[in-house]
């Protein structure tokens, strides 16, 4: 341990304190570990000298030495797996500096001002966060690129940041970030987070899929001893954390602080933006197989939809008139690709690489090959579940038509027709879905699929995606979604409507060039209320014709 200050602040002080208080528990198990073995030696010592002779000493004697034997082997076992368990890595875009030079440059320029080791280097994240992450330990080579022990931990910047932000506003937003390097080369704070990254890296291995049948029993103790002691550090660590980065945020308090407080709006916009996009535009792209492949330049364009609709993000257009952050990349939209796909196997779970049922889409091909094929995949469905449910066709044109779900769905008053329906949907949809997942599987990579090399298996082994974002939907919402498509097919067909692409609600019904939004209200009196006459109202209105035909996927 270090017997010097880090720096004169009380954050660096209360972080130094903490690290070695896990410090001091990670001694405490080294002593529990040691105390038969110490108590070995002085009953061994006393016989040699004949102070502790006897039959009964004698038995004591033998019988301490073998546990101890026994508890020193399996100490070194339990700490011979800690040590070589693998820490998670978060799954990231690489960025060497041939990329993005005048990107590195930003962010050595803004370490020399604020006096503090620069990053090794940079990755970019698909999302709104930034961080330092430790990559020094040897299963963390990725391309062949290996860290020594003690080298600066990586940036990792989030890529919808590079998009959005300009190069001011993100040199001021990374600065409390970068400021976090010269606490990370303390020795006791990177062998307080070695040692804590180490047990959650046991915990998760003790908690994965079963290994071999010989190392199985192992792995279980040593997963059980690693909790133990995770819990008894756990709180000291988290503070150790909060410390750093109190300590970070005030040592950078004198490189662009002002601007910084301005700055920090623009991160919860982009968040918002970015989560908007994932959920409303990127899901359904990727249900269909498609993964939108420049996720960051729809940020911004959602971010501007937004500031055009609400009075409260009036002036945040007159930022684009600087200079972005992603013109630090040599080639931004490379750049994005990646992070697009990375976006789409993190947060959908979909193949490394691109293949005939996953592809990706550029922006103005999406209303066709997204928006179009969804409506009419969604059309399809609805019409399979009402030939399953013996349902008859509607009087008129044989085919499918929009008439002959109206006519269903309002037989029954209170939308008790719906509930039948939307059972039988959302249980076509589930075997639909499962049907696709051994599909995407096989897509992956061997690497990824055994867990072996890929970089989002470093992650832990857990199963993709890592965070879905499919939120909770009733079967109701399933019925409406599908209505909804069935509308907007039959408004295609018969209308000349278009489908489009709104930035913040997702796939859009287009009429005469403009967004028609008014249409969830009479299809939800459809199927909550069996009510169909505001929606024959609605079609009338844009003479759509419900007893004509449509074209299915």
């Amino acid at each position: 341990m270090s017997g010097t200050a880090i720096g004169e602040s009380v954050g660096a002080r209360g972080a130094r304190s903490k690290a070695l208080a896990v410090l001091r528990v990670r001694g405490w198990a080294t002593a529990v570990a040691l105390l038969p073995a110490a108590v070995a030696v002085i009953l061994l010592a006393g016989g040699a000298t004949g102070r502790l002779s006897g039959t009964g000493w004698d038995a004591a004697r033998w019988t301490v030495t073998a546990c101890a034997v026994v508890v020193l082997l399996a100490a070194a076992a339990v700490a011979a797996v800690i040590t070589r368990a693998t820490p998670a890595l978060s799954p990231t875009v690489e960025l060497p500096e041939r990329s993005a030079p005048d990107l590195y440059r930003l962010v050595h320029d803004l370490a020399e001002r604020l006096d503090v080791p620069a990053p090794s280097a940079l990755a970019l994240t698909p999302d709104c966060d930034s961080w330092l992450e430790d990559r020094t330990h040897p299963a963390h080579a990725i391309s062949g690129t290996r860290r020594r022990p003690g080298e600066a931990p990586v940036l990792v910047i989030g890529s919808p940041f590079l998009w959005w932000m300009r190069v001011a506003e993100l040199r001021a937003v990374l600065g409390p970030v970068v400021a976090g390097t010269v606490l990370a080369a303390d020795p006791d704070i990177a062998a307080a987070r070695r040692f804590v990254r180490g047990l959650d890296a046991a915990v998760a291995d003790a908690a994965g899929p079963g290994k071999r049948s010989i190392g199985r029993p192992l792995s279980l103790a040593t997963g059980r001893i690693a909790r133990l002691l995770l819990r008894g550090c756990q709180m000291h660590a988290a503070e150790m954390e909060r410390w750093v980065a109190a300590a970070a945020s005030e040592r950078a308090q004198g490189v662009d602080y002002g601007l910084r407080i301005v700055a920090q709006e623009q991160v919860g916009l982009a968040y918002a933006g970015w989560d908007r996009l994932l959920t409303r535009v990127a899901l359904p792209a990727w249900h269909m197989g498609r993964w939108p492949s420049r996720l960051d330049a729809g940020v911004v364009a959602a971010l501007t939809e937004l500031s055009r609709r609400d009075r409260l993000a009036e002036g945040f257009t007159s930022r684009l008139g600087e200079r972005p952050a992603c013109d630090l990349l040599e080639e931004p939209g490379t750049v994005d690709e990646a992070a697009s796909l990375l976006a789409a196997r993190l947060f959908h779970g979909g193949p490394a690489e691109v293949g005939p049922d996953w592809s990706p889409v550029d922006w103005q091909r999406y209303p066709d090959e997204v928006v179009d094929r969804k409506w009419r995949t969604e059309a399809a469905r609805i019409h399979r579940v009402l030939d399953e449910l013996g349902v008859p066709p509607a009087t008129g044109p044989e085919g499918p038509t929009l008439a002959r779900v109206i006519e269903h769905l309002s037989q029954r008053p209170g939308g008790a027709a719906s509930d039948d329906l939307a059972a039988a949907l959302t249980a076509r949809t589930a075997r639909e879905e499962a049907a696709r997942e051994p599909a995407r599987v096989q897509g992956r990579p061997a690497a990824a699929r055994d867990g072996v090399s890929d970089v989002l298996a470093l992650w832990g082994g857990d199963p993709l995606p890592l965070f879905p974002l499919q939120p909770p939907r009733t079967g109701r919402d399933l019925l409406a979604d599908h209505v909804v498509a069935m509308v907007c097919c039959t408004a295609i067909d018969t209308v000349g409507a278009a489908p489009g692409l709104d930035w913040l609600d997702g796939p859009a019904l287009l009429i005469d060039g403009e967004r028609r939004s008014d249409l969830m209200a009479p299809v939800l009196s459809l199927v909550e209320d069996g009510d169909a006459q505001p929606l024959r109202l609605w079609l009338g209105s844009l003479g759509v014709r419900p007893e004509k035909p449509v074209r299915l996927a």
